[in-house]
């Protein structure tokens, strides 16, 4: 069988993705373009409302494809999924297997049933209570991306229940992976080549605080995973702010390869908005883990998720988001304007704010940021650093072969070689010479290695 996988949201998306891709391809399926797949697979995020409607805009282009071929079928996974559940059976008939977060790891049998011509619609959307480690599939350590980079999902789910967030109710309660399942797993993809692991958890700060949990906290689970022999680079995301511990900042300055980068969502700057989101952590303690971060990493580059038009949100509960962010000097942020999500607490929140009034707001906050952005970046200027290489870059002229990388805090870096090919992959010594806008201008100083 011929698919093909479409994948919608969060890194987490993108790593079950992958992970069904090699779990079908180790059945003898055939990952394919649009016009050749026979099981088309949309993997979803329902956190804001406009991926989801890109859901059914996607299903309603693929329904074309379909009349070619009544054998062809859809599938559809993820947030969206496990909110509609099925209502896609009736919506559309083509779609033969939902499925939820959870239900992933059943995915690949349900799919491989569904395609040797059970008539079957079939729909995994239970919630377990304890993860449930998925299948490996063969050839695990041969079929990474070439750029040797990789996602280890730690956890699943979430217990916070945010008044606006529709997270716990699409991913179910937190459940963590054993620690041991996840340093064997690390320690696989870095045998197989892997130098940068990213470990992904809707809040990785409460790992193990759950059923799952044997005792291994976040800060001990990074330190196991940062020993393990030729790992140059270590990432995780996202962090809670109520939950990250003292030992996870100090493990910033203790941990080499632990990349001085850290994205820890703010949402508003506001006392009042933060209590209606149920955040659980006021502006002054958000500011003592910003400032113990900074003491134990002084080149920590900082990012955050900030949302504008909460309902009840003031011009001055706004005003006090702007100066946060002036305070901490995110290098970057996403941000939206509030959209109510079903079944979450902040539906019934009043009163709402004008849509037209969030939309300004939300461009003074990104005018804001992009200045802020630009001083972080000229500031990097004449400094050595390290790219680790991704690929071409879009920028191309008669200078050499222009290739893009990321520093160890996770800045895109454009620089000219004369090499052809051969460095994805590799770590380049480079020097800034120039800021761009988003993104910065190098040169090479180094032997690649």
């Amino acid at each position: 069988m011929k698919f093909h996988i479409t994948t919608f949201g969060c890194q987490m998306n993108v790593h079950d993705s992958d992970w069904l891709t090699r779990a079908l391809e180790s059945r003898g399926w055939e990952a394919a373009d649009e016009d050749e797949a026979q099981v088309y697979v949309l993997n979803t995020c329902s956190v804001r409302d406009k991926p989801e409607q890109k859901v059914y805009s996607e299903l309603g282009r693929i329904a074309a494809h379909l009349r070619r071929d009544e054998d062809v079928f859809a599938a559809v996974g993820g947030c969206v999924a496990q909110q509609v559940g099925r209502g896609f059976f009736e919506r559309f008939p083509f779609v033969k297997l939902v499925f939820g977060s959870d239900g992933i790891a059943n995915a690949p049998n349900a799919l491989e049933r569904i395609a040797e011509g059970s008539d079957e619609r079939v729909a995994l959307l239970d919630f377990v209570s304890i993860y449930e480690e998925r299948e490996n599939p063969e050839e695990r350590t041969v079929t990474l991306s070439e750029n040797r980079q990789a996602f280890v999902n730690i956890m699943q789910g979430c217990d916070n229940f945010c008044s606006y967030c529709i997270v716990p109710y699409t991913r179910g309660r937190q459940k963590s992976r054993h620690p041991d399942a996840v340093v064997e797993e690390c320690r696989a993809l870095v045998e197989s080549g892997v130098r940068e692991v990213t470990l992904l958890g809707q809040n990785v700060n409460s790992f193990g605080m759950d059923k799952g949990g044997v005792g291994v906290s976040f800060a001990d689970l990074l330190y196991r995973v940062a020993a393990l022999d030729g790992l140059e680079r270590l990432r995780f995301t996202t962090s809670h702010p109520k939950d990250i511990a003292p030992e996870v900042i100090k493990a910033f300055g203790e941990l080499t390869n632990l990349c001085p980068s850290l994205h820890l969502p703010l949402q508003a700057g506001s006392d009042s908005i933060l209590k209606a989101m149920r955040r659980k952590y006021n502006t002054k303690r958000y500011l003592e883990i910003v400032d113990a971060l900074k003491e134990a990493r002084p080149d920590i580059a900082l990012t955050t998720d900030l949302i504008v038009g909460f309902p009840g949100e003031t011009e001055e509960d706004f005003q006090q988001t702007l100066e946060m962010v002036e305070r901490v000097g995110y290098e970057s942020s996403f941000s939206f304007k509030y959209s109510d999500r079903p079944g979450v607490a902040a539906v019934n929140m009043e009163p709402k704010v004008d849509p037209q009034e969030a939309s300004e707001r939300l461009m003074r906050l990104q005018t804001l940021q992009n200045n802020i952005t630009r001083k972080c970046l000229k500031n990097l200027e004449s400094r050595e650093t390290v790219a680790f290489v991704e690929g071409l870059s879009r920028k191309q002229d008669e200078s050499g072969t222009w290739w893009k990388g990321r520093d160890p805090a996770g800045r895109i870096i454009n620089f000219s070689m004369s090499e052809i090919n051969g460095l994805v992959g590799m770590m380049v010594p480079v020097r800034i010479t120039e800021a761009k806008k988003h993104s910065l201008v190098g040169e090479r100083i180094g032997t690649p290695w």
